[in-house]
């Protein structure tokens, strides 16, 4: 395979660390590591040649111009959770300039992460996600919004991971692991509820599989540019159950979880509840088409169970009792 130059931004976080390490360990292209503080990239970028970090952020991205017409592939995964002003800034108008900045000559692919919150069931824009959405949703909604009038768009695969899982001692944990590792005790009294639910997941190691496989393979995306990451769906149900099996928890009864007894529920203990969570709370089924994980490509899938969310969380499995 042909050696890239490739352009990394947000390589200091989560799906950048397997990213990279990817890019390190299984590859020998020419790679360019954007991160606005280079102490918090916990990989050793000295174990081979042609790896440069460069200390920066995107809101300074012109002073790469000339390095970025240069470029045969872009990742980009740098992302704003701050302010409205910071959010939209970087995730659209920064981002944006950046695309504009390759050479589509040259550039002959661009990996642009969104996120499958903005995206219905039939993989098309979900319209709340841009009128209700959090400043973050309605950040990427705009930006993907925005991409088919670039120069670039034709060279552009845009990614939608679902919910991201990843994270361990060397490596940020996401959100949702992060969270799951604190939150498992909840599980003592979600067993006794059935939830009316559905999501897909997908781990960040499998996130960085599936991108290396497509930087050699361009030919195995579909025309429509547009990759959902995730495992195949799983009900809430299910994923409690896996998790008390896991745990060696026993569920005695469950009582269906309505949306009456949640506004109840919410309405006695005052909790105010913003439009989007309301919303998502309502749609409960985020499911997608065709998600993809490495096994689409016939590669092992890192994390494949709810089991496998759980222990890669951190979450330590409990011996049954006697």
């Amino acid at each position: 395979m042909t050696s890239k130059r490739i352009f990394v931004t947000g390589a200091s976080g989560c799906i950048g660390h397997y990213l990279v390490e990817a890019l390190i360990q299984e590859t020998d292209h020419e790679l360019f590591l954007l991160v606005r503080d280079p102490g918090k990239l916990r990989i050793d970028c000295s174990v081979r040649p042609g790896i440069t970090v460069l200390q920066g952020n995107m809101q300074e991205i012109e002073q790469f111009s000339d390095l970025l017409k240069t470029i045969d592939c872009a990742i980009l995964t740098a992302t704003s959770w701050g302010g409205p002003q910071e959010v939209f800034d970087i995730n659209v108008v920064k981002t944006i300039r950046l695309l504009n900045l390759l050479d589509p000559a040259i550039c002959q692919q661009v990996f642009y992460f969104s996120t499958a919150s903005i995206l219905d069931r039939n993989n098309q824009p979900l319209k709340e996600a841009g009128e209700i959405g959090t400043d973050y949703v309605r950040s990427k909604y705009v930006c993907y919004r925005q991409l088919a009038k670039l120069a670039i768009a034709p060279n552009v695969i845009t990614l939608y991971p679902t919910l991201l899982l990843g994270g361990d001692a060397y490596k940020p944990w996401s959100h949702i692991s992060s969270g799951i590792a604190k939150e498992a005790k909840w599980l003592n009294l979600l067993r006794f509820f059935s939830i009316d639910a559905t999501f897909h997941y997908i781990h960040a190691k499998d996130v960085a599989q599936v991108v290396n496989y497509l930087i050699a393979h361009p030919d195995q995306v579909d025309a429509s540019q547009q990759v959902v990451l995730g495992n195949p769906a799983v009900s809430a149900n299910q994923a409690i159950e896996e998790a008390c099996a896991y745990l060696h928890k026993r569920i005695y009864f469950r009582i269906p979880l309505t949306q009456k007894l949640l506004d109840f529920i919410f309405n006695l203990l005052r909790i105010k509840i913003e439009a989007w969570d309301r919303f998502a709370m309502r749609y409960r089924h985020f499911v997608h088409q065709n998600p993809v994980t490495p096994s689409t490509y016939g590669l092992p899938t890192y994390c494949a169970s709810f089991a496998d969310v759980l222990k890669l969380s951190g979450v330590p499995p409990k011996r049954r009792r006697r």
